[in-house]
This record gives structure tokens, C-alpha cells and sequence, in this order.
């Protein structure tokens, strides 16, 4: 059985996620034990303003009376177009923000509402922009206009322009998906199975990574990976999983500093790569801060956490890198509004 000590360091590294409009006890003492990093909101999670709200005060004040307490993660999608969990701000899809008279001035407003739209909800973590560089009209990134532009310079200015705005008024931006899943076809959906991209490394350099370094510029505060597999980076594992992508290119090569976060980690592209435990072990081995246990029960996110516990106990993981990203995670939720 994992220590107590690692138990409660291990559980600060995890996103959960719960069914319906009312956080469970479970997930309520777990934040109360100081085993939780944030909780990510989905649709089925949003009735009403005056429930969301209800909802989020529960969730802030079992984070209160936490041993030592800190403002949780409360994340959703609001991207802009067809991707937004709460109505109004912004209403542009990325594609047609790319297509506006002033695309950056319209990126920069979109980051503003979104901000104001989540800020008023008691929401501090956007998991957007987008940053994919589609390189076939209508592929799998561009079908849902979730790409500003197949022109990667442009997407990293009007993905700048809007974190930038985002995070002016205190809400979290994250950049996603790293190291881009532009060049994926129509069906190539990581949450479904599978998906190997075959771009060769310049070409991902240029193209996919590209907005990452003016993102990184402007000083986004969280990154997501991509599930898909670069054989060009590695071979034998997706992104998220690879310290080749997350440490290699995001960290060493592009600069960044601050949290990582995976996409949903109950993603059919994880499939061939074990169960909830060992896809949390290998994310967080490859360098993943936070992971994301969205499949809308606290179950998962209990058993990440138990594995990761594990893991650090028995050195599977690193203590001092443990650590580490564990200080990454506290910084950023400390600096966010209660």
C-alpha cells in the first residue's frame, strides 16, 4: 500500500471528473484530504448558472478546509464555436476567428469573453486554444473549426492573442494539442483509438511545434499533449507518453517552463498501453504534471492517483522529478483566484 505522505502528494497531480450536475461525497473528500489537483466540467456537469454555481461552491469549499488549502483547478473547454461547455463567450470558432477582417484583434476579444464567460462561473482554467495547423481542409482538426489556419505562423499569432487576453484577466491558458495533430485525416480521432502520424521531423518542427514557441513566448501557463504517436520523435509511444516529446522538444528544446497536462487519459488511443494505473505511471515518467481523469467518475482519478503513489514509493518514478512537477502544479494554483 502507497504511504499516506505519497498518497496525498500523488492525488495533487490529478484532474478528476464526476457524473451529472452534484460533485459526489467521494469526490468532495478527497479535495477535503488535499488529494486532488482540480476537477475538469463537461456538459452533463451544466444545467443552469444558478447550479453551476452551487456545484463550484462545493467544490471551492471542500478545497478550504484542506489541511493546507489551495485554490483548486476548476477547468473546462470553452474554445469558441462548436467546443464550448458553457453558452455565450466565445462564440467564433478558431477557424472563422483566422477568417475575420481583424483576426487578431477578433483573437484577442474571443480570449477576453471566454475569460469573463468562465470567471463568472468560478472557473479558472480554460483548456484552450488550440494550436493544430491543419493541413487538409475539412481533416479531423479543421471538420469542428477548431484550427485557425494550415499557415503556422498565424496560428501562433492568433493563438497568442488570445491566451495573452485570457490570462490578463486571470484565467489559465493552455495550449493543446503538442506537438500538433494538424496532419491527422478526418477519422484519425485519438479519443476513439489509435493514431499514428507519420510527419517527419523538420516537418513537425515547422509546422506543428512552431506556434508552440510564440505560445511559449507569450507565456502560457499549461500545455497539453497529443495521444497520437510521432515516429519521428518516438516511435513506440504517443506524445503524452513520451519523454522524447515532453521533455525532448517541449521542455529542452521549445522552453517551457510551466504545467503540462494530459488530454483525457481514458482515450482509446491509450489502449494498447495498459489500464488507468499504468498509463498514470508512464505519463508522469515521461514528464506529465497533471493528469486528466475524465471520464466523469472519481473512481479513476483515485486509481491514477494510487498508482502514482505506488510508483513513487517503489522508485518507478523519480522522487526529485516527482517533486518538481508537483511545485510546478502547487505555483500555478496558487496564483489563480479562490
Amino acid at each position: 500500500m502507497p504511504t499516506a505522505d505519497s498518497s496525498r502528494l500523488a492525488g495533487r497531480r490529478i484532474v478528476y471528473s464526476y457524473p451529472g450536475p452534484t460533485p459526489p461525497p467521494a469526490l468532495l473528500r478527497a479535495i477535503r484530504e488535499g488529494r486532488a489537483a482540480g476537477v475538469i466540467l463537461f456538459g452533463e456537469n451544466i444545467t443552469s448558472p444558478a447550479q453551476l454555481h452551487t456545484a463550484v461552491d462545493q467544490l471551492r469549499g471542500a478545497a478550504a478546509e484542506a489541511a493546507e488549502p489551495r485554490p483548486l483547478l476548476l477547468m473546462t473547454d470553452q474554445e469558441g464555436g462548436r467546443v464550448r461547455r458553457l453558452p455565450g463567450a466565445p462564440e467564433l470558432s478558431a477557424r472563422r476567428t483566422g477568417l475575420a477582417a481583424d483576426p487578431v484583434g477578433e483573437a484577442a476579444r474571443s480570449g477576453v469573453g471566454a475569460a469573463r464567460n468562465l470567471t463568472s462561473a468560478g472557473l479558472n482554467v480554460n483548456l484552450a486554444p488550440v494550436l493544430d495547423v491543419y493541413d487538409s481542409p475539412d481533416n479531423f482538426i479543421d471538420h469542428r473549426e477548431r484550427s485557425y489556419s494550415p499557415d503556422p505562423s498565424v496560428v501562433g499569432t492568433l493563438g497568442s492573442a488570445f491566451l495573452a487576453a485570457h490570462q490578463g484577466l486571470g484565467v489559465a491558458a493552455t495550449a493543446k494539442h503538442f506537438p500538433g495533430l494538424g496532419a491527422a485525416a478526418r477519422d484519425q480521432n485519438t479519443d476513439e483509438g489509435p493514431v499514428t502520424l507519420p510527419v517527419s521531423l523538420d516537418e513537425l518542427r515547422a509546422r506543428g511545434e512552431e506556434p508552440y514557441r510564440a505560445a511559449v513566448a507569450a507565456g502560457v501557463r499549461l500545455v497539453m499533449a497529443s495521444w497520437a504517436v510521432y515516429p519521428a520523435l518516438d516511435p513506440a509511444r504517443p506524445a503524452g507518453l513520451s519523454p522524447a516529446a515532453i521533455q525532448g522538444e517541449l521542455r529542452d528544446r521549445l522552453g517551457f517552463t510551466g504545467v503540462t497536462v494530459t488530454d483525457a487519459l481514458e482515450a482509446g488511443a491509450l489502449t494498447p498501453y495498459g489500464d488507468t494505473r499504468a498509463r498514470a505511471v508512464a505519463a508522469a515518467d515521461a514528464g506529465m504534471d497533471l493528469l486528466l481523469c475524465s471520464a466523469r467518475d472519481v473512481t479513476q482519478g483515485d486509481e491514477a492517483a494510487a498508482a502514482l503513489a505506488a510508483a513513487l514509493d517503489d522508485g518507478r518514478l523519480d522522487r526529485s522529478s516527482f517533486l518538481a512537477a508537483l511545485h510546478r502544479v502547487d505555483d500555478l494554483r496558487s496564483s489563480l483566484a479562490q
